[in-house]
């Protein structure tokens, strides 16, 4: 499959096509005080996070980077130590990762936790930060939005130029219900921070996989941060994949993803229910489907979880009544309340992705969509450790088997059956 070009302005994007919104910030007096760390921030000081950042090496991430931001003598030159120290993590999190560089400590490479934590410590010292010159709120947070996003991987997505390699853009998620439990991993993290940069044998030759990690806040989605981070990809691209931790004990690829929020909350403990907002909400469509090559990786050997085609989905008929639960899909005409992903963070980045996918005029052309893993659990009887063998084992095993149902993917749908696993 060649690479699709499509011919689109910044300008041209924003405006015309309307699908990511401008940025907006209200105006604040130059001597704004500093704000207060956020509920997700404030987990920080927990033992857990404290170990994990101890025991690989990256505890010393936020006060190196509170040291480098309290020499910037303007707005200028705090941005650019901001996008230097963010894009620094990113990258120091992916080598860890994949082997490179000191492992910092006896915490098993593999761990996605050590970006995410120290991520947080780095975007409260910012937030708390007093420069010796005004900050206004609306600068502030323009520095935290660069934070975030260089911190995350998605300003470093880039393929190399010219043909021979596919290019295949996959996304993972932070961890989530941490007042559930504060340990918690994120293995769709773990395998965006695996396969970053790094390139997958498929039937249908080799493919470039970049990735990012997007946040577990509401908030962030509404703000449009998939469709900023992905529209100037998804063009150039042959298949893309958001990927986010699902059930227990199996891998779904999720068929229909619906256009509502069920509430349940995030990482600042705030809820949100209502219709997925979007740019353009006349034209929203209720449901967006997959263009994976479903039938192909659900019978392919990707590993030793099972993989299913998910086609549930959880909708109001035409007509109205109570929410009912449909095996096959959607009907016609029919509202929806949970996409096979659920009505959650994962099931909106895929109704996010593929609406955009479709917006830019790609649905017959670019594969995408969504891949739900398996709960990563600890090992029988751990309730308090931060890592074990049998944890580290499930989230390797995980990370392995994405990668297997990738290379399917792009040899199923660029060229022929897959003949070998990635």
């Amino acid at each position: 499959m060649n690479h699709i070009r499509v011919r689109v302005g910044v300008l041209g994007l924003a405006l015309v096509a309307g699908l990511v919104a401008p940025t907006t910030t209200a105006v604040a007096a130059d001597d704004a005080p500093a704000l207060s760390p956020t509920t997700e921030e404030r987990r920080l000081d927990r033992d857990a996070p404290q170990e994990i950042l101890r025991r690989s090496g990256f505890d010393e991430v936020a006060p190196a980077f509170a040291r480098r931001l309290g020499r910037a003598g303007s707005y200028a030159e705090a941005r650019r130590t901001v996008v230097r120290e963010g894009s620094a993590l990113w990258r120091r999190a992916v080598d860890r990762v994949q082997g490179r560089g000191p492992a910092g400590g006896d915490l098993s490479r593999d761990d996605d936790r050590p970006l995410y934590w120290a991520r947080l410590g780095m975007t409260r010292e910012l937030r708390t930060w007093e420069p010796g010159f005004g900050l206004p709120d609306r600068q502030r947070e323009a520095l935290l939005g660069a934070l975030e996003r260089s911190s995350r991987g998605q300003t470093a997505i880039r393929y190399p130029h010219g043909t021979g390699l596919k290019r295949v853009l996959l996304t993972g998620f932070d961890p989530f219900t941490l007042d559930r439990d504060i340990r918690i991993s994120n293995p769709s993290g773990a395998t965006a921070l695996a396969l970053d940069g790094t390139v997958i044998r498929t039937a249908d030759g080799p493919a470039r996989v970049e990735t990012a990690v997007f946040p577990v806040r509401w908030g962030d989605f509404a703000e449009q941060t998939v469709e900023r981070t992905l529209w100037r990809h998804l063009p150039r691209v042959d298949l893309f994949t958001t990927v986010s931790q699902g059930r227990v004990g199996r891998f779904d690829i999720e068929r229909t993803n619906g256009a509502w929020r069920g509430g349940f909350p995030d990482n600042d403990n705030l809820s949100r229910t209502g219709t997925i907002p979007v740019l353009h909400p006349a034209s929203q469509p209720q449901w967006t489907t997959t263009t994976l090559p479903y039938r192909e990786i659900v019978a392919a050997d990707t590993g030793r979880f099972p993989v299913y085609d998910n086609t549930t989905v959880t909708e109001i008929p035409a007509g109205g009544g109570e929410p009912v639960v449909r095996p096959d899909g959607p009907t016609p005409g029919s509202t929806a309340r949970e996409g096979g992903g659920g009505d959650y963070l994962s099931n909106e980045i895929a109704y996010r992705a593929t609406l955009l996918r479709d917006r830019l005029g790609l649905h017959d052309r670019l594969p995408g969509g969504h891949v739900h893993t398996p709960v990563l659990r600890f090992g029988t009887g751990n309730t308090t450790e931060v890592t074990d063998p049998e944890f580290v084992r499930n989230r390797l095993d995980i990370v392995d088997q994405v990668r297997s149902i990738v290379a399917v993917a792009v040899g199923a749908a660029t060229g022929g059956p897959e003949r070998t696993r990635g």
